[in-house]
């Protein structure tokens, strides 16, 4: 990993619950994103048991390290089993570290809770109280047509949908929300403008909707995309034949 950083690469991902010694790896990851000037990524807390997480630590060497804003997490599924006033201290935890959530729940609902042989928990993350309360918060997928997650088609809406499902989101404002989180949260957590204006690089999507709710409701597909101000892709949508 310091031989990449050295040669150029910018992220720092860790695995914390994989390693024999997880705080080691926490503060030895933290210690190089701090050397090489480089973001951190973890894949943190991701099963059911409530009795231990790694979050507090990553939380307590965000603030010990002022990486505020630069640290995020992935799957953190533990935070689904949180009754209220745990997972309000959750928030205001992540809130005051600057840690960004990011929850997968394709990946999520498909890996977590194969214990149970009923009322099976559906491991996803709450990513819309985080979301409210100011937490930078994303939903994505990061596996799809392979062993983790045997489905998909790199869908964002798809996912946005699925949270809203899951989490049981209706309203046009919560809908909203979960629309953000596939669209400005993402340029949020990266670090740059979500802003179309001139100078801005052409890297657009054209989703055929009225609003930000209807494209999740919706699940509304993609008609054109385009990078860097190039064409890549076209997808008309289907049109209805009358008789």
């Amino acid at each position: 990993m310091r031989a990449a950083l050295a040669e150029g690469a910018d992220l720092l991902g860790g695995c914390p619950y994989t390693d024999t010694d997880p705080e080691g790896q926490i503060a030895l990851l933290f210690g190089m994103a701090r050397e090489f000037n480089v973001d951190l990524d973890f894949h943190l807390d991701f099963d059911l048991d409530t009795s231990w997480r790694h979050l507090d630590e990553v939380a307590r060497q965000t603030i010990a390290f002022g990486m505020q804003g630069r640290v995020a997490i992935g799957h953190v599924t533990k935070l689904s089993m949180l009754p209220a006033d745990a997972l309000a201290q959750s928030v205001a935890l992540l809130k005051d570290a600057g840690i960004a959530l990011t929850v997968l729940p394709a990946t999520d609902l498909f890996i977590t809770g194969r214990g149970y042989d009923h009322a099976v928990p559906r491991g996803v993350a709450p990513a819309h109280r985080f979301h409210a309360a100011g937490v930078c918060c994303t939903v994505a997928t990061n596996n799809v047509l392979n062993p983790f997650t045997p489905y998909g088609d790199c869908s964002l809406p798809r996912m946005a949908n699925l949270f809203a499902n899951v989490a049981q989101l209706g309203g046009p404002e919560e809908l909203t929300a979960c629309f953000a989180m596939v669209s400005s949260h993402p340029f949020r957590l990266l670090g740059v403008s979500d802003r179309i204006e001139p100078g801005s690089p052409a890297d657009l999507v054209l989703l055929p909707c009225e609003t930000r709710a209807s494209a999740v409701a919706e699940i509304r597909r993609p008609v054109w995309g385009m990078r860097s101000g190039r064409m890549t892709f076209e997808a008309p949508a289907p049109r209805i034949i009358r008789p």
